[in-house]
């Protein structure tokens, strides 16, 4: 694959994150550079990269939709093999990057790989579709999970998640009246997208202070 990397955040941190993308954003959207900065600012590193049908739409400009989840949980699997063993490893990322990371979480967890799982917005269903649920492998998931999730997100509110059957190594951080890039209503919330990011990463911090080392 010999995919193209950013890196944000110092090599000494005491996390490093594999970060992917969402099924319509890159890499470097304007979200993944905000959230990636705020993570950072937390002492912790992040590493994002784009799967391969992102990458050809860059190159050139043609919008072709994500193929399906077993392609990409291997180049997934190529990216952490590219990357190699850093500090504490997470494997995560932004909506159907965090889907597709939790998909093969286990299994590097049970070989030590990684140490965690976050996910930025996890869609639980597709939206107006609440009874298509991307959710039996979180009955039994065994790695160590995060997921921050607007209360508000169309792909999975507060309140539909409730009736969900969770595994129990996975924490919610509920973001009040956020959506799926966990972005508050002006007209509801004084504040602002940016400082939910911030206490998102503030969050995300503290929990991984609580894993362990692979």
């Amino acid at each position: 694959m010999n995919c193209k990397t950013l890196v944000t955040g110092p090599d000494n941190a005491r996390a490093t994150f594999i970060l992917a993308h969402g099924a319509g954003g890159a890499m470097d959207s304007e979200w993944m550079n905000a959230m990636c900065t705020a993570l950072s600012q937390q002492d912790l590193q992040v590493i994002r990269f784009e799967f391969d049908y992102m990458a050809s739409r860059r190159r050139t400009g043609k919008r072709s939709p994500p193929p399906p989840a077993a392609k990409l949980k291997e180049e997934y699997k190529t990216v952490i093999s590219e990357v190699g063993k850093r500090n504490m490893l997470v494997v995560g990322g932004k909506s159907m990057g965090g889907r597709i990371a939790s998909m093969i979480a286990d299994d590097l967890y049970e070989h030590t790989r990684v140490s965690g799982l976050l996910c930025l917005g996890y869609p639980f269903h597709p939206i107006g579709k609440p009874d298509a649920l991307r959710t039996a492998h979180f009955a039994d998931l065994r790695t160590p999970t995060l997921i921050c999730q607007g209360t508000r997100d169309q792909f999975g509110s507060k309140d539909e998640v409730a009736s969900y059957l969770l595994s129990p190594s996975i924490a919610l951080n509920w973001m009040e009246d956020g959506d799926h890039d966990l972005k508050p209503r002006k007209s509801v919330s004084r504040s602002t997208l940016g400082e939910y990011l911030d206490n998102a990463a503030k969050t995300i911090a503290s929990w991984v202070a609580n894993l362990k080392d692979g």
